[in-house]
């Protein structure tokens, strides 16, 4: 683990695919079974290794124009449609999460590049909605994006703090990049053992270390 932390910390803001729920290799299958309809291979986990974090639409647009493929109007909700699916059949939380929940008891909310309805889907399958209540930030209700720090910013204004008091949980650089960026304590979760390129983030790769972290 390295990095360095700022301040105290009264408030956390959580990322959701990957960092609370285990859905990146679900929603990047949906994305392999989509485009093979248009004859394109794609690999599961170089998708997540590259993309996540990423807003769809510009995931779909490096894809298209990386493939040469023109996608049809109703590829999107297809795709939604199709990991809808795989998480109700198969998302499961992030390994000891409800445990880092647990012991960490400052005010949490969720702040995610996902629409509404994916997040909130996400927490009642995995059981997690009990820690956040209704601290759900979608980018799709503020038109605002990572690695954009205005979402963050705007989360510990809804959450009534300061940005200095809150600190970011998120698994992905564009995330990394937003909090850093926002002025607050920034905590990796880095399941990849990547080298980090974003300055002053903490990096770590099991949630049984988080609370520690952010008590300390």
């Amino acid at each position: 683990m390295k990095g360095t932390i700022l301040l105290m910390i009264e408030c956390l803001l959580f990322d959701c695919d990957g960092t609370l729920v285990d859905s990146e290799h679900l929603c990047n299958q949906g994305f392999v079974e989509s485009f093979a309809n248009y004859g394109v291979t794609l690999d599961t986990l170089d998708l997540v290794k590259e993309f996540r974090g990423w807003k769809l639409s510009k995931i779909l647009d490096t894809l298209q124009s990386r493939h040469k493929v023109s996608l049809a109007e109703d590829f999107v909700p297809r795709y939604r449609a199709i990991v809808a699916a795989l998480f109700e059949a198969e998302l499961k939380p992030i390994a000891d999460v409800k445990y880092a929940l647990s012991h960490i008891p400052q005010p949490k909310a969720v702040v995610s590049n996902g629409p509404p309805e994916k997040i909130a889907q996400s927490l009642r399958l995995c059981g997690l909605s009990e820690f956040f209540g209704s601290n759900i930030i979608s980018a799709y209700d503020v038109n605002l994006w990572k690695p954009d720090p205005e979402i963050y910013k705007l989360a510990a204004r809804s959450m009534g703090y300061e940005a200095e008091q809150c600190a970011v949980v998120d698994d992905g650089i564009v995330g990394i990049e937003a909090g850093v960026k926002a002025g607050m304590n920034t905590y990796f979760y880095n399941v990849f053992g990547e080298a980090c390129s974003v300055p002053g983030a903490v990096s770590f790769n099991s949630m049984r270390d988080l609370p520690g972290l952010v008590n300390a």
